[in-house]
């Protein structure tokens, strides 16, 4: 096939998964799929978190030099944004493409479309509970960059005691999920993990999107939701080597102080 049929093909296809599944496959949260992503977190220590929200830049090879300027990052490439929402699973709940490369994490959120509902009061109803305070919004994770927003827990920048660096910890890990979801597009889909060499950027967000798409497709086909997780914390909280002495009781045993993780929640 020539090389001007091939591409002609690759909008087609796009177009066609667009149309077709884009109501099933980049749909918002129902009450069924919401409910199963506040259990997940509420499983491991993070009652009303919906998922983790984080950019990723696509490289535009082929940037129409009227637009150079505006698609320029600040490491001197050309690229698009790509702002999604992942669950637990790396589905993409919310995808936002197109926004210029100049921008970062600071002001995309200000052109996004995921807090509209809760901007005009029709976002949904979750009551959950932390240090005896009921909270009626959902959350995101996300990294230290993002607004300080009541929608958005960061992590610690300087984790003190350890009580602060045990929440960083779990922070950083389980925000992992739109980062983990970003690798497994490009590593799944070639034409996304290198430089788009397309110069209309309406076909690039329609390759996007349909990447995503199929993405969604495989989580469903393969996610074992009825799966029993196995979670290890020693690994992750105990350090293989102490550099100190532990402290001992008074009558010589070692003392061990309070867990400050007890059935999946923080304790104050």
């Amino acid at each position: 096939m020539g090389k001007s049929t091939t591409l002609e093909a690759l909008v087609r296809f796009c177009d066609a998964v667009e149309n077709l599944y884009t109501r099933d496959y980049l749909r918002r949260p129902t009450p069924r799929d919401l409910q199963r992503l506040l259990q997940k977190a509420e499983a491991r220590g993070f009652p009303g978190m919906i998922g983790s929200i984080d950019c990723m830049h696509w490289q535009w090879k082929n940037c129409p030099t009227a637009l150079q300027g505006d698609y320029g990052n600040r490491k001197g490439q050309k690229s698009i944004i790509l702002e999604a929402l992942a669950g637990f699973d790396t589905w993409v709940w919310h995808a936002l493409f197109g926004v210029a490369g100049f921008q970062n994490d600071l002001n995309v959120p200000g052109q996004s479309p995921v807090f509209n509902d809760v901007l005009r009061g029709q976002g949904p109803n979750i009551t959950y509970q932390v240090n005896n305070i009921v909270y009626q919004t959902g959350y995101y994770l996300a990294d230290d960059i993002y607004p300080r927003w009541t929608t958005f827990v960061k992590s610690i920048l300087n984790p003190r005691s350890q009580k602060q660096k045990l929440f960083a910890t779990y922070q950083e890990g389980y925000r992992k999920y739109v980062e983990r979801c970003f690798g497994i597009l490009q590593a799944r889909w070639l034409i996304i993990r290198g430089a788009a060499s397309m110069f209309d950027d309406e076909i690039l967000k329609s390759i996007m999107m349909t990447c995503i798409i199929l993405h969604n497709m495989i989580v469903e086909d393969e996610y074992d939701y009825y799966a029993v997780e196995v979670y290890e914390p020693d690994l992750m909280n105990t350090p293989l080597t102490r550099i100190y002495e532990r402290p001992m009781g008074p009558n010589g045993e070692p003392f061990e102080p309070e867990p400050l993780v007890r059935d999946g929640r923080f304790m104050t």
